[in-house]
């Protein structure tokens, strides 16, 4: 996955020394966005997670990726443990949770994140490990760190979406291959 045809997100656009500086920027920009929100815990359709529930997963996300990154440092092309996202929503009861902390957490989590890609060079953003989405398929760190930003802004088009402020969402190669019902009930497409 080079490309994100329905948020419009390319990897290649997101340089290795940018990573820190953008991480940094998604607690603000989540803020933000479900300060917009009249109902965090409301879904705005059957099989779409509510704004608080995107923003846990994404969370969560960023602390998985800080989890694989270290473990690609520590060792030579590591596998990567899927991070298990629907029944993490479900044991973790997302849309239960106190969206102030959330947000902190989710802020304290993109600076750690942000904090451990700052000091990486050329040859460790070259370093593999082997991704288990959507198909098993060796990455790079900075693929890692491009895919933890395109996580971001694609779950901040589905907070705007849930407003009626962003786009619809458009069928495309992504959409229907991996569209599988959670233990929610719920199609997700990422992670």
């Amino acid at each position: 996955m080079d490309r994100c045809d329905e948020c419009h997100f390319v990897y290649p656009g997101v340089a290795g020394e940018a990573l820190p500086g953008l991480l940094r920027g998604l607690g603000a920009r989540y803020a933000a966005a479900l300060g917009a929100v009249p109902e965090l815990r409301r879904r705005p359709a059957e099989g779409v997670w509510s704004p608080l529930e995107y923003t846990c997963h994404v969370r969560d996300v960023l602390r998985v990726q800080a989890e694989r990154l270290a473990l690609a440092l520590r060792v030579v092309g590591p596998e990567f443990v899927p991070m298990g996202r629907d029944e993490r929503a479900v044991a973790d009861r997302y849309n239960e949770q106190e969206p102030a902390a959330v947000l902190a957490e989710l802020t304290a989590a993109a600076d750690d994140l942000a904090a451990r890609f700052a000091p990486l060079g050329t040859v460790e953003l070259a370093r593999t490990g082997v991704y288990p989405w959507p198909q098993r398929q060796v990455r790079t760190l900075l693929w890692l760190g491009q895919h933890t930003m395109h996580e971001g802004e694609h779950h901040l088009l589905d907070i705007r979406r849930a407003t009626g402020s962003g786009p619809p969402a458009r069928p495309g190669p992504e959409r229907g291959r991996r569209s599988r019902p959670g233990p929610y009930g719920l199609r997700r497409d990422r992670q």
